[in-house]
């Protein structure tokens, strides 16, 4: 179909070839010349589009039952009397009117918690207009065509923020205007997105990341051998997940160039306490295994009880580890780093001491442990601006104190 034609008018042109005007006629009529109602018609190998005879294909509404929608609205009858009478489900018809009966300026503000003093009128052929625009493909990206908006998002980009940070800044700044809002995976893909780049694309350097290019995920298919005997974290007790109850730990490599060397980081999830691993001969099973138990002598036993880390085959000695420290290992779902959320946080702030590309053996056991104590001097948010050191030490000092099980709270 023409680029340049709406459904609406491609709608009239088909009814009219319904009514049997030939292909010229009926293009004239729809407001075009001959040529493009012959176009129209090719296009289509002379077959009438399901859309023009207002039946329902099973899954969006027709026009017809808008209509019918329409009309039990204004009959005050009740959704579930609507739906059945077309055969619908009462949430289809319930998503329909929510989507359509208020303007979005209306719908931000009920969002927002502002009072709406009248929702506007549910109209069928505005709420077939809308649904036919909302299935166009492709879609044009929000950020190529609204020039503010992308004005806007490039100089936020350029003053270091995240596109989530960006997103969710953007909702705070223009509570009731939807125009200027834009999701962060819509502002990712419009920098690196083929044919949705809207934006610049050298501002991929502002990231955090830095890519030119953005990395794919890792497919399952590609994932060595299951490591024998693992738990899944689904397994793990409910205490793990408050961060009330001291003495769980996340855990991860940090890679080095092309993955050949590796710092291992321990975090303790409710003092947020950070532990680097060195790993000078390399970084696997044997050498993961022996960094940890030598880790675990730093520190009281209590403090020790979970470990949750990723699949990763430098894991596979985890029974070892089991024996040797009472430490139960957990593992993540495959490609789900935000099910070890502090560890990945903390890695992230380690790259600013330990850039990606570089050789980690250059760094010595000292070096890392004055990099950790860095990381344990600085001043967390999410601890109510304590130090995780400070954290740590206030738990140490409960415990020998009253010689039970401490908390955090």
């Amino acid at each position: 179909m023409s680029q340049h034609a709406g459904r609406a008018v491609l709608r009239q042109f088909w009814l009219l070839i319904r009514e049997g005007l030939l292909r010229d006629e009926a293009g004239q009529r729809a407001g075009y010349d001959k040529k493009t109602g012959q176009k129209w018609f090719s296009q289509a190998g002379g077959v009438v589009p399901a859309y023009v005879t207002q039946q329902s294909n099973g899954r969006y509404l027709s026009f017809a039952e808008r209509e019918e929608i329409h009309a039990g609205v204004e009959r005050g009858e009740s959704i579930r009397l609507i739906a059945r009478s077309l055969g619908r489900a009462p949430s289809s018809v319930l998503r329909e009117l929510r989507r359509n009966m208020w303007h979005q300026m209306y719908r931000a503000r009920h969002r927002h918690g502002v009072p709406v003093t009248k929702p506007w009128n549910y109209r069928p052929s505005q709420a077939q207009a809308r649904a036919e625009r909302m299935a166009r493909r492709p879609k044009p990206a929000k950020l190529a065509t609204h020039l503010m908006l992308r004005e806007l998002v490039q100089a936020k980009l350029e003053q270091r923020l995240s596109p989530l940070q960006i997103s969710i800044e953007l909702h705070q700044q223009f509570p009731y205007n939807p125009e200027m809002w834009v999701s962060h995976e819509a502002i990712y893909q419009s920098i690196y997105v083929q044919g949705r780049g809207a934006l610049r694309r050298d501002l991929a350097v502002h990231l955090r990341t830095g890519r030119a290019l953005r990395k794919p995920r890792r497919k399952a298919t590609e994932r060595r051998g299951r490591i024998p005997d693992m738990v899944n974290i689904s397994q793990r007790p409910a205490e793990v997940e408050d961060r009330a109850i001291p003495g769980h730990w996340e855990g991860d490599l940090l890679m080095g160039k092309n993955g050949r060397t590796a710092i291992g980081t321990l975090v303790e999830r409710s003092t947020r306490f950070v532990m680097l691993l060195h790993l000078p001969t390399g970084h696997g099973p044997l050498e993961v295994e022996k960094a940890i138990v030598s880790a675990t002598q730093k520190l009281p036993g209590f403090i020790w009880k979970s470990l949750t880390w990723d699949q990763g085959q430098e894991m596979r000695n985890h029974l070892q580890v089991k024996m040797a420290t009472g430490l139960q290992v957990y593992f993540c779902d495959p490609a789900s780093p935000w099910q070890r959320g502090s560890n990945e946080n903390t890695n992230g702030l380690l790259r600013q001491y330990f850039p990606k590309g570089t050789d980690l053996r250059q760094h010595n056991a000292e070096e890392l442990d004055f990099v950790a104590a860095q990381m344990n001097r600085r001043p967390r948010e999410t601890l109510g601006w304590m130090r995780p050191a400070e954290a740590l030490g206030r738990l140490l000092s409960k415990v020998s104190e009253s010689g039970g099980v401490a908390t955090t709270e």
